[in-house]
Order: C-alpha cells, then structure tokens, then sequence
C-alpha cells in the first residue's frame, strides 16, 4: 500500500492539475492524504471535485487555524498507513513514471527514504533548470554536517518508509524544515537513503510556493540551524 501525503494552502489554481498527475498512477488500496491549512480560496472544493470519481482512497481534514506548512505535513504523516509514503506540493506535476521508478528503488534497495531530482519550471510550466538539484547547488548524499549547513533533501521529491515514519513522529516543535528532519532522522538510526538521479516531476518555483526558497538573514538561518543539531542531538537510541 502507497500514502500520498500533501499539505495545501490557497492552491486552488494548480491542486486540481497536481492531484490529476498522481492519481493515475495509484491502485485503489492506496491512499492521498491531503491537509488543508485552513485556506481562503476554493481549494477544498477544488480538491473534492477533482477527487471525486477517484478509486483511489482520499482522505482530507482542514486545520482549524493555520498552522503552516510543517504541522500541516505532520497530521498528514500521522494518518498515512502506507507502507511507503510520498510526499507533495500542491502545485508540482508528477511524471507518469514517478510512482513506478520510486516504488522499484524502494523494493529492490530496500531503502527507508527515497529522494530524486526534478525539473525546474515556472508558474506557466516553462522550463528554467533541468535539474533542481544542479540549479539549487545540491550535493546529493550528504553527510549529516553538511546538511546541517545546507539542506539539499527536498520534501516535494522524498518518499519514506513507514519504519523511518515511526522514529521521526511527532516532529519536535523547534524543527524549521520537515524534509531536514526526514533526512537527520535516517541518518541517526542507520536507516537506508537512496537518491535517484532522475528527474520525476516538474517542480514549479514562483512567489506564491508555501515551501521551497525561502532568503533569510543569516541570524534567522543559524538559529534555525542550531535548532535542527540540537533536535537531532536529542534523539533518543531507539
């Protein structure tokens, strides 16, 4: 069984286009997992009628206030029972072998967390960058320290296993990034990271983007770096 985990938030202009991207390629004992953070537009309704002629199971509960993106992704985490569990945006598109090349990567190498490349386009799906990771400076593996410096593990590309789900739930409330915690956690219990070098979607960048670039001063950014290593060096030995 596939989760599908997706936090949304004002998407009502690209949710429908994401939703129709990954749908086709689920069975119908798999799942979707949308939270919606309490959003002013139409993209609850937008959701319900894309998913409505569905055979696959979905799931969508609206926050009751905003909470942002972090907590949003981790009630939708908490309810995923997949046994690999995909996250999303809600305005990316998925190609058609995203599902397929993932799931084979997670079958054959038995890996706990799964991260692959994407192609960078705009808000009108022109092309910027063939390669997110390339075009963001990604030095894919990375070592714990040099993640701490410069997270290159993005969420919208990541799929993880159930058992690396059970160590990193709840999220500690100090954490900035879900993606980072994902990766810091792997690492911390041996668990199997895999990257594929392919890219699986199309990842748009525009000023609307719930998560992804953000510019922040460099006070803001060490004290959210220290934050992520003292969460990490609190762990618990499992």
């Amino acid at each position: 069984m596939l989760s599908v985990c997706m936090a949304t938030y004002n998407g009502a202009q690209t949710v429908a286009r994401q939703l129709n991207s990954i749908l086709p390629q689920l069975d119908a004992q798999d799942e979707v997992v949308i939270v919606d953070d309490r959003s002013t537009d139409d993209t609850v309704a937008v959701i319900k009628q894309t998913v409505a002629a569905s055979d696959v199971h979905v799931r969508l509960s609206v926050n009751q206030v905003n909470q942002g993106p972090i907590k949003s992704f981790a009630r939708a985490l908490q309810q995923a029972q997949g046994d690999l569990v995909f996250l999303s945006d809600q305005d990316d598109i998925w190609f058609e072998d995203k599902v397929a090349q993932v799931v084979a990567a997670f079958q054959r190498q038995h890996a706990d967390l799964i991260v692959h490349d994407g192609v960078v386009v705009d808000a009108k799906q022109q092309q910027i960058a063939a390669s997110w990771n390339q075009y963001n400076h990604n030095q894919l593996p990375q070592s714990v320290t040099n993640n701490l410096l410069k997270n290159g593990y993005t969420g919208a590309m990541m799929a993880v296993s159930q058992r690396l789900l059970q160590y990193a739930l709840p999220f500690p409330e100090q954490i900035e990034m879900h993606d980072q915690w994902l990766f810091l956690v792997a690492q911390r219990y041996h668990l199997k990271t895999v990257v594929l070098p392919q890219p699986l979607m199309n990842y748009v960048r525009h000023g609307d983007n719930v998560t992804g670039m953000q510019r922040r001063g460099l006070a803001t950014m060490l004290r959210g770096r220290w934050r992520m290593w003292r969460a990490y060096r609190q762990l618990s030995d499992k």
